[in-house]
């Protein structure tokens, strides 16, 4: 039994040079129907066929080249499509959780499964959830669904990312434990309400640490993602994090590389108690 990257090299190498077989990306990023290569840049002429036959293979309705990382406030991907349908909106299903978006606007990395599992299984029970960085429900969705919490509280500023989101909320049954609020979390998020703290964003995270602690209660559980040079995970976020929790007795009670994010950087977490 070939492996599908075994059948679209042979494929492909019905009409591409034999030298450029060996450069076709063997890892893609599959969400829902729809799918997003990196090609190098001596694929380029072939692109278009090289998508379609990736499509066949992996039973994909569109293509998405990626051509730059994840831009902007509202964190969205640099791609373009090269081969299949303009209507690029798809249904993501993982872990049992329904995941509605558009992939060429919105971001959704495969990379982040193994986090999003563990949301799902924190101990959340009758607990009061802030998700400072909700997105489409990336986190929201699993703690909601599987870990019953009392309230899950998701906010995200960009309008695209909320409207999935309360599609997705609607779509995974739970209106009635998760509260999606529109706005920057500066100005929206609840204060004194939260046993936990979800923290899902990577640029200059640290800074948003005095909207965290405000949130929670006396005492919680703020989950803390960064990036980190990877020979220097934890001192380097330690450092980061040490001056806005100096008033706080707090104690990191997990901590984990999520995956590597560029060379030499890595997504990590942080799971912090405060007392």
């Amino acid at each position: 039994m070939k492996t599908p990257f075994e059948e679209i090299k042979e494929k492909t190498s019905n009409f591409i040079p034999g030298n450029l077989v060996d450069l076709l990306p063997k890892k893609w990023e599959k969400i829902g129907d729809i799918l997003v290569l990196k090609l190098k840049k001596e694929l380029e002429p072939f692109a278009e066929t090289i998508a379609k036959t990736y499509a066949e293979v992996l039973n994909c309705k569109s293509v998405l080249q990626e051509i730059g990382g994840i831009k902007g406030i509202y964190r969205e991907p640099q791609v373009r499509l090269i081969y299949g349908s303009k209507n690029t909106e798809t249904l993501h299903v993982e872990n049992g959780i329904k995941y509605s978006l558009d992939p060429s606007k919105l971001m959704f990395s495969s990379g982040n499964m193994s986090e999003r599992i563990r949301m799902s299984k924190l101990n959340c029970k009758d607990e009061v959830v802030v998700d400072m960085f909700a997105g489409i429900g990336y986190f929201s969705l699993p703690i909601a669904v599987y870990c019953n919490p009392r309230m899950v509280y998701a906010i995200e500023k960009n309008p695209l990312a909320f409207r999935y989101l309360c599609k997705n909320i609607t779509l995974n049954r739970v209106n009635d434990r998760v509260e999606p609020i529109l706005g920057d979390n500066r100005c929206v998020t609840p204060k004194g309400v939260a046993n936990r703290v979800i923290m899902g964003y990577l640029n200059k995270t640290h800074e948003f640490l005095p909207i965290a602690l405000e949130s929670l209660k006396s005492k919680g559980i703020i989950h803390f993602h960064c990036l980190c040079p990877r020979d220097k995970f934890p001192d380097y976020v330690m450092d980061k994090i040490r001056g806005y929790l100096s008033e706080k007795e707090f104690e990191v009670v997990y901590k984990k590389v999520v995956k590597s994010y560029a060379p030499g950087i890595d997504h990590v977490v942080l799971d912090i108690k405060v007392e």
